[in-house]
């Protein structure tokens, strides 16, 4: 069941039926960690998330996503708010609604990643990995994705 928290002008919303792809699709392809992403790719990741849309009246301005087991573990991603309203405090806001949402309590662990926000998730509870050297990832090199995590520092290449 779709649930609504609201703020002055601005509203939270996880009904998906609201979401703007065309917005989300915007943000995510200008984004470092999603450029190249397809409008169909977001849409199967929206389908199979919590998705979280922030709106001003009817416009959305932002958005965000858990990937969860709903027992013991959250993943935000896709976090963003528009650029024109930045600085009003939304992403904080919409960082506390995602961590209160009642049905993603209990969790042993919530990540995110991110490469300029880390302040605004340090007020909301997140630190560095305590043990980062436990974590591994893996790139599948035929992704359409483009995210500069995978760039060769000193070249700018995508490692083979």
């Amino acid at each position: 069941m779709a649930q609504q928290w609201e703020r002055g002008d601005f509203t939270i919303s996880t009904d998906k039926s609201r979401l703007d792809l065309g917005v989300i699709h915007g943000f995510l392809d200008r984004s470092y960690w999603a450029s190249g992403r397809s409008v169909e790719t977001i849409k199967r990741s929206i389908e199979n998330s919590v998705a979280f849309g922030v709106f001003k009246g009817e416009r959305q301005v932002g958005f965000a996503r858990v990937i969860t087991d709903y027992a013991t573990f959250g993943w935000i991603a896709d976090v963003f708010i528009l650029e024109e309203f930045q600085g009003q405090g939304l992403g904080k806001w919409l960082t506390e609604i995602i961590i209160a949402h009642p049905d993603l309590q209990g969790f042993r662990r919530w990540v995110l990643a991110t490469k300029d926000a880390h302040d605004l998730y340090k007020k909301v509870g997140f630190a560095a990995l305590k043990r980062p050297e436990r974590w591994m990832e893996r790139h599948d090199k035929t992704s359409a994705e483009s995210p500069d995590y995978w760039a060769n520092d000193s070249e700018g290449e995508t490692p083979a």
